[in-house]
């Protein structure tokens, strides 16, 4: 959801981030800052519906789903505002370390991650927080394609490295392993298709 890039000093950190009084959304990356433009209504109607699937799964579990706006830091040492440089807000997200959420938002890698990209965030999302949730141990990662109508499913390896990425589309229903029973019906996300008319066409002519 990300736009351009704020560059007015080398490296920001989360310190200087709650500084900021502006009515923007910001997202902190290894010190570099990215607005975020407001989401589409696409983009809004799949995060609202894959947000109640899994919240109505988690209703009386011990791990908790959220959404997005909240933010997430991901530092070796959180408990100092200025040594965390990277302050992130996916569009949905699954705790299951209660220790890990504290006012100010979540602190430490979730247990899944949620991204739904848009054409101008594709390549920051693919790429860059690819990178940085991977780096951060976040288990599994999502990265929805309105557009296209996949969802891509990342699952970390015991190497510590994403494996290779699992591609559904917009007819499936995905089961996530480290949830038991918990299945996201992808036919519910995305809006249906318009119904294409067939035009019949006129029979040949006649001749003679």
């Amino acid at each position: 959801m990300a736009g351009s890039t704020k560059k007015k000093q080398q490296r920001y950190s989360y310190a200087d981030y709650l500084t900021w009084d502006d009515d923007n959304r910001y997202e902190i990356i290894d010190g570099e800052v990215f607005d975020m433009t407001s989401p589409s209504l696409l983009h809004q109607s799949i995060s609202g519906e894959l947000f109640r699937q899994m919240a109505n799964y988690f209703e009386d579990k011990p791990c908790k789903v959220f959404a997005a706006p909240l933010d997430v830091l991901l530092a070796k040492n959180a408990s100092r505002s200025d040594e965390v440089f990277t302050v992130v807000q996916p569009d949905i997200m699954v705790v299951c370390d209660p220790k890990k959420l504290e006012e100010r938002g979540i602190v430490g890698a979730p247990d899944l991650v949620v991204e739904i990209i848009s054409p101008s965030t594709s390549s920051k999302d693919n790429i860059i927080k690819r990178r940085v949730y991977e780096q951060a141990g976040v288990r599994e990662f999502w990265l929805i394609s309105p557009v296209e109508r996949l969802i891509r499913v990342n699952k970390l390896g015991k190497d510590g490295r994403f494996e290779r990425e699992e591609i559904y589309d917009d007819t499936a229903e995905i089961e996530i392993a480290q949830f038991a029973g918990l299945s996201v019906d992808c036919r519910r996300l995305f809006p249906p298709l318009p119904k294409v008319k067939r035009v019949k066409s006129p029979p040949p002519p006649k001749y003679g």
